[in-house]
C-alpha cells in the first residue's frame, strides 16, 4: 500500500501544492439522486479529481448510500491523494480497520456519540495517524464541543437524521462559521449542499479553510468540466 501524506495537511498546505482545498467524496448512491457512479468505476473518478487538482478524497462506506469497506481500498490503490473514509465510525476497531483499508482521515459524527466517547474516538484515531473529521450539524453541536487543534471540524449542511434527503443550504455554514472556528479545532470545513463554483468561492472568502464537496460533482453531466470550473473558479 502506498504512503499517504497526511490528511490535515494536505488540505491545509492546498494552496502551496497547487491544488484547492476541495474534499471531493466518491459517493455510490444517494436517496434524493440514484445511482451516483452511472457505469464509473470509483477508480476512474479518483483519478480524475486527482489530475484536477483537488487536495484530498472522502470515500464514503456507509451502507445508507450503498458503499462498503471494499470501496476504500481500491480508491486507496490509485491514489496519491489523502482519503477520508465517511461512515459511521464508533469503535476503536473500526478506527483500525479504516487505518488498514488505506485512509489517512476518518469521519466522527458528533450526534452520534457522548463527549466522552468522541474524546476517545478522536485521541485514537490521532495515535493511529488519522485526522479525526468531527461533523456537527447545528449550535447546538457546536457550542459543546472542544476539538483538538490536530482535528478538522466539519459543518454539514444538511442534516443526517434523514439521511441527507433535506436540500441543505450553505446558509448553515456561514451562520455557524464563528462558532465553529471557536472550538480549537486546527482546520474548519463546510460540507456538503455546495451546489456550483460561487457559492464555494463565498465560503471559502467567508474564512472555510476547506470544502467537502460530492453529490454537485457526480450528477453533473460532464465530471472533467465541473471540475476545471471548481478548479478555475478558486485556485486563485
Amino acid at each position: 500500500m502506498k504512503d499517504k501524506y497526511h490528511f490535515f495537511d494536505g488540505l491545509s498546505q492546498s494552496r502551496q501544492s497547487g491544488v484547492i482545498p476541495v474534499i471531493a467524496e466518491i459517493k455510490v448512491y444517494t436517496p434524493n439522486n440514484g445511482d451516483l457512479l452511472r457505469d464509473r468505476t470509483v477508480e476512474s473518478i479518483a483519478e480524475l479529481y486527482q489530475r484536477s487538482g483537488m487536495a484530498c478524497i472522502s470515500v464514503v462506506t456507509g451502507h445508507w448510500f450503498k458503499g462498503t469497506p471494499d470501496l476504500l481500498q481500491r480508491v486507496s490503490e490509485v491514489t496519491e491523494l489523502p482519503i477520508l473514509r465517511k461512515d459511521f465510525i464508533v469503535t476503536r476497531s473500526a478506527l483500525e480497520r479504516t487505518k488498514e483499508l488505506g485512509a489517512s482521515a476518518v469521519l466522527l459524527t458528533k450526534q452520534l456519540v457522548d463527549d466522552a466517547t468522541l474524546k476517545k474516538l478522536v485521541d485514537y484515531a490521532l495515535t493511529l495517524g488519522l485526522t479525526p473529521f468531527i461533523e456537527v450539524g447545528s449550535l447546538k453541536d457546536i457550542v459543546e464541543i472542544r476539538v483538538d487543534q490536530e482535528a478538522i471540524l466539519a459543518v454539514c449542511n444538511r442534516d443526517i437524521k434523514t439521511r441527507e434527503t433535506d436540500g441543505g443550504d450553505i446558509t448553515k455554514s456561514l451562520d455557524l462559521l464563528a462558532c465553529a472556528k471557536s472550538t480549537g479545532a486546527g482546520l474548519v470545513v463546510s460540507a456538503s449542499a455546495i451546489e456550483n463554483s460561487d457559492q464555494a468561492k463565498q465560503l471559502l472568502e467567508a474564512g472555510y479553510d476547506g470544502l467537502l464537496i460530492g453529490t454537485a460533482f457526480l450528477r453533473a453531466p460532464d465530471l472533467t468540466a465541473v471540475l476545471s470550473e471548481f478548479y478555475k473558479a478558486l485556485k486563485n
